[in-house]
């Protein structure tokens, strides 16, 4: 099994948030793709950071971070909305967003 930080752009921090989502090689990065792994990390209570999903989506195509521009930016952005929207409530508290993960409260 190959380390997460061997992938290009994913460095100790972004490691150790993906191995808390249980993401803990290149592998399984890769097998379940950028827009998987980043609904877990807002599920998991990561706060959505643009610049984080589409870092990731380089990344996993061996590409520089700053590599994304125009209508490929745009097309990430909208669906970064969109995962945002559905996969993130800022209005919870920490407890609130954990309680709604193990399913003691539901998603109103």
């Amino acid at each position: 099994m190959t380390a997460l930080t061997s992938i290009k752009n994913i460095g100790p921090a972004f490691e150790k948030s993906l191995t808390a989502v249980g993401i803990t090689t290149a592998e399984q990065l890769r097998e379940v793709g950028a827009d998987t792994a980043y609904r877990r990390l807002l599920e998991n209570g990561s706060r959505p950071h643009f610049i984080g999903y589409y870092v990731l989506h380089m990344a996993l195509q061996g590409r520089p971070w700053n590599d994304c521009k125009g209508d490929e930016k745009k097309a990430l952005r909208a669906k970064f909305d969109l995962m945002k929207e559905s996969s993130f409530d800022a209005q919870r508290t920490e407890l609130e967003q954990f309680l709604d993960r193990i399913g003691v409260i539901s998603r109103d």
